[in-house]
């Protein structure tokens, strides 16, 4: 069964207590430093040497932005993208990771396969947010809707026996947990997360449109009107989908669109023109 938290599980005392780093300022980085800054978090920044970031002077940042070795603190958000991140979890990046402190990531991909081990006495916390961070965790905040998120702990590194529930307000905002947070695993949110993004969000929607577009041009339709119908439209449906599922997509639409839901082409059909048999 579906374990869920919401506004009223999640204790703000807990982040507050404690000296956050943040390691990383691109897209998830960005938004949840400064939505722990705006709850009144002691948060820094600590990037990689030779991070874009250090000269990126139009953002509004949290101060001051640190090297890694100097941040400090007692919870470590590593939030720097998955192929660094094992070179950033290193003792010698990390020399005060020791019993009592914290360790929290946005998807769980290094600790899952194994390229990241932190020392036993860690708390080790997976905190995902359903979005990518300047697209959804930040703007929503400032909107006060909240984010869906994805919780969990790995196996044996929750010494502290508060870790789920600390997830549930780790980026220190009581509007995080309004949308719902979802207890999880390591092993769920990265495998989930994966095949959904591979298969059907990027992978596989970004072949559906090209498949798509190509197969009407090729048969000899404007590449303007394809363009339309198989990208441009895209959004109106996600949309339909995301306020109501597939049953509202399939009902709002003409007579004529839900056909393609009820009885689907057959795989690697081509189109016909109108009144070709």
């Amino acid at each position: 069964m579906t374990t869920m938290f919401y506004d009223k599980d999640a204790d703000l005392a807990l982040i507050r207590a404690k000296k956050v780093a943040v390691l990383g300022y691109g897209s998830q980085g960005h938004a949840h430093a400064l939505n722990l800054k705006d709850s009144g978090v002691d948060v820094r920044v600590g990037l990689p040497a030779g991070s874009r970031s250090c000269h990126e002077g139009g953002r509004a940042r949290p101060s001051p932005l640190l090297p890694m070795r100097r941040a400090g603190p007692t919870l470590i958000m590593i939030l720097v993208p998955d192929t660094t991140q094992a070179s950033c979890a290193r003792p010698t990046s990390l020399p005060g990771l020791r019993s009592g402190k914290t360790l929290m990531f946005a998807h769980g991909f290094n600790i899952r396969f194994g390229w990241i081990t932190p020392p036993a006495d860690v708390d080790v916390i997976d905190d995902r947010a359903e979005g990518a961070g300047h697209a959804r965790p930040r703007a929503l905040s400032w909107k006060a809707a909240g984010t869906p998120r994805a919780a969990g702990r790995a196996p044996g590194r929750d010494g502290q026996g508060a870790g789920t529930r600390r997830c549930s307000c780790g980026k220190g905002d009581r509007r995080h947990a309004r949308a719902g947070v979802i207890e999880t695993t390591f092993a769920e949110e990265t495998e989930t997360d994966l095949f959904g993004e591979q298969v059907v969000l990027c992978g596989g929607v970004s072949a559906l449109v090209k498949a798509g577009f190509e197969t009407l041009t090729q048969a000899g339709y404007q590449p303007e009107v394809a363009y339309f119908e198989c990208l441009h439209e895209l959004k109106l449906i996600v949309d339909l989908m995301y306020r109501g599922g597939l049953e509202l997509h399939a009902a709002t639409p003409s007579a004529t669109p839900p056909s393609g839901v009820t009885t689907p082409p057959a795989r690697g059909s081509s189109p016909r023109r109108p009144g070709a048999r």
